[in-house]
């Protein structure tokens, strides 16, 4: 409880000084880089002061120059604020619209060409992911999860087939990530937080092109994200093979 309490302080006191030199800097320069930064690395701090460490395995493997879509498990709060700050460049994600009425962080988001998503409304889903092809379009990487919701028990749920619509549809590469240890550290509908290791896993790269439609396409990530599971978080025994692209 005090590790989460200590991160959320942190965030508090570290918005409006963040708020002030990054909105400056955008507004004076037009360069929202530093601004989106500064906001995504003062969230990984705040994770890191509850004695969380992360390990990050394969993304030398990414060219940072190169938008991609990457596609990972979801089993804790923690995973955005760990997972944005060690994506190469400017990477959108899809958030809650009602987080864009938060003073500060609303502003910030839209910003960052974050995508707000009605997630009970499903015509609302499908104008999510047209405004999510614009933003893969203007060369932003987009950090998508595939399940639509976080996992009660670290295994995988079934995937939305928007994100496979956004990925055929934009042809952009798409990245498989797994990550491992956040559903120890704090698991849907816990608050307090336990330190403990926690290590994300950047796949190789794949095609859209090189699959028949979306559900090949679906098919494959899902098994590549779950081959970087603990073998008792896999629901398959064909998740071992799944690295060989």
């Amino acid at each position: 409880m005090i590790r989460t309490i200590l991160m959320l302080t942190f965030w508090g006191l570290a918005a409006p000084v963040a708020a002030v030199i990054g909105f400056s800097w955008t507004f004076i320069t037009g360069d929202i880089s530093v601004l989106y930064r500064v906001f995504t690395w003062g969230a990984f701090a705040g994770v890191w002061l509850t004695g969380v460490r992360v390990e990050t395995v394969g993304l030398d493997k990414l060219d940072p120059a190169c938008a991609y879509i990457y596609m990972t498990n979801h089993v804790s709060n923690l995973d955005p604020p760990i997972q944005m700050p060690l994506i190469p460049g400017r990477t959108s994600v899809m958030v809650k619209k009602e987080l864009f009425k938060t003073p500060i962080l609303g502003p910030a988001m839209k910003l960052a060409s974050l995508v707000p998503v009605d997630r009970g409304n499903r015509d609302a889903g499908i104008e999510a992911v047209k405004a999510a092809k614009e933003v893969v379009q203007k060369g932003i990487s987009m950090l998508i999860y595939a399940e639509g919701k976080r996992s009660f028990d670290g295994k995988l749920m079934p995937f939305k087939k928007g994100p496979f619509y956004l990925a055929v549809e934009c042809g952009v590469p798409v990245v498989p990530v797994t990550i491992v240890g956040t559903h120890y550290a704090m698991p849907k509908k816990r608050f307090a937080i336990k330190p403990g290791l926690v290590k994300v896993i950047f796949h190789s790269a794949i095609e859209p092109k090189d699959f028949g439609g979306r559900e090949c396409l679906m098919e494959k990530v899902r098994a590549v994200i779950e081959s970087g599971l603990p073998d008792e978080y896999r629901s398959t025994s064909s998740a071992k093979d799944a690295l060989q692209v």
